[in-house]
């Protein structure tokens, strides 16, 4: 099983930072991010509860749904699809909270990588993968949130 938890500190509002976090379609402008395309809309709203995204770097495709979106403080995802290794995603949360003038980012996503033979060896170095290239992915996105 692999667990992801990112935090930071952005020295940007927790509106702004809430914004840039939902605005699936724009995801293409963050480093290694190759693809980001709003396949389905929310709801509520284009990018709330729903909507349904796709999401590539590189070789890896991740298609995700939102889950919960409270505006601006909390949203939830769960991937429905991936490739070119198959993912059951059992969390992904980003959490915002405001302390000043400043927003404390919060993302968590669990998850193992499922291999398509009975291989726990194997399973468990892929999920140790995607757990640090996850983590990396996370926080690099979190810092050009805050270069904006």
């Amino acid at each position: 099983m692999f667990r992801i938890h990112v935090e930071r500190v952005l020295g940007k509002d927790v509106g702004t930072v809430f914004e840039a976090i939902a605005d699936h379609a724009r995801y293409d402008r963050f480093p290694g991010v190759s693809k980001s395309l709003l396949v389905e809309k929310g709801k509520d709203e284009k990018n709330g509860t729903g909507a349904l995204r796709v999401i590539g770097a590189g070789r890896l495709e991740l298609t995700e749904r939102i889950t919960q979106f409270e505006r601006p403080n909390r949203m939830h995802y769960r991937i429905e699809e991936s490739s070119p290794f198959a993912v059951k995603h059992t969390k992904g949360e980003i959490v915002l909270k405001p302390e000043g003038e400043q927003t404390r980012v919060t993302w968590i996503s669990e998850g193992h990588v499922q291999v398509p033979l009975p291989l726990p060896l194997l399973g468990r170095m892929m999920d140790r993968l995607a757990e640090r290239s996850f983590s990396k992915a996370f926080s690099s996105l979190l810092k050009a949130i805050e270069r904006l």
